[in-house]
């Protein structure tokens, strides 16, 4: 029977976690808005999807081969809130006592790790499923391997969802991208093309190399000569915005273990830092009412662009 495989983003769930969720803290003062949103999601889509792996990626860095590329590639990114990176070491041993394997390579971005793990997971059988809100990673996306919302856990994104949301196949998305651009990453477009005009253009002519191919086939003139002017920008967008399936570092699939929580150190994890809902759920009580969320600012920093 074919494996169930959840690959979590941990970086942008621990963002999104951040900005979610009201001011949390301990009795002492302590910061625990962030560390209660990340479990909060995790535990719903672990609930729901029943995964029979779950690997959590988080960021180390920009790899050097896009910082050759492009010096400037997220650098206008501002740092990550302190009482976000606070709580870090919070998750981190929340996801070891919950018995949740952890990948984080130092310059190795996490969507990079995520196409490494979710390629080789899928090529083995699995149904893989990618827990994220960053658009670069619908490329992915085939018949094994789809996306779900952190926040929204009945909903998933195939093939079919990729070409309803963009107007693009997965196939197409790196293409697509390469042409708009991506803000979040400091990776400007070509200029005057928009999602529109690149939808329609790689609905017709199939792909970028093919638009400047038949090239003077484009209508009206305007678009053409944008789309000339902007070739060299387009082709190192591309270079920049294709995933690495093959990560030195990441362990083969075979080697990652099923998740393997520790009760008795759960519950005292979420007592310690006075997570009484989770507690009272391992316990099988009713769990106390959940902080009030508040909207997730439109582009926090180190976050991206949300799917759904």
């Amino acid at each position: 029977m074919a494996q169930s495989v959840l690959i979590v983003d941990g970086t942008a769930v621990a963002y999104r976690a951040f900005y979610a969720v009201r001011e949390l803290s301990t009795r002492d003062g302590r910061p625990t808005n962030a560390l209660f949103g990340f479990v909060r999601m995790l535990r719903q889509l672990e609930a729901h999807w029943r995964p029979d792996r779950v690997v959590v990626a988080f960021d180390g860095g920009s790899p050097a081969h896009r910082l050759e590329k492009c010096p400037a590639y997220k650098a206008q990114r501002a740092p990550m809130p302190d009482d976000l990176r606070a709580q870090l070491p919070l998750i981190n041993d929340y996801l070891e006592v919950a018995g949740i394997p952890t990948i984080l390579l130092k310059g190795q971005e996490a969507d990079d790790v995520i196409a490494t793990l979710a390629d080789r997971a899928a090529r083995g059988g699995a149904t893989v499923r990618l827990a994220t809100s960053d658009k670069d990673l619908m490329q992915l996306v085939d018949d094994r391997v789809r996306i779900v919302p952190p926040t929204k856990t009945d909903e998933e994104l195939d093939a079919a969802g990729v070409l309803a949301k963009t107007g693009v196949r997965p196939s197409q998305i790196v293409d697509w991208l390469a042409l708009i651009g991506d803000a979040a990453d400091n990776i400007p477009g070509v200029n005057g093309i928009g999602p529109k005009t690149a939808t329609k253009l790689l609905a017709r002519f199939g792909s970028l190399p093919e638009c400047f191919a038949q090239a003077e086939r484009i209508e009206p003139d305007g678009v053409r000569a944008k789309l000339q002017a902007g070739r060299a920008v387009a082709e190192l967008n591309v270079q920049l915005m294709t995933l690495d399936k093959n990560v030195p570092g990441v362990p083969d699939w075979a080697e990652v273990p099923a998740p393997a929580p520790d009760a008795g150190r759960l519950k005292a994890f979420f007592e310690k830092y006075e997570l009484h809902r989770f507690a009272a759920e391992l316990d099988g009580k009713s769990a106390p009412p959940v902080p009030a969320a508040r909207p997730v600012p439109p582009k926090p920093a180190n976050d991206q662009m949300s799917l759904f």
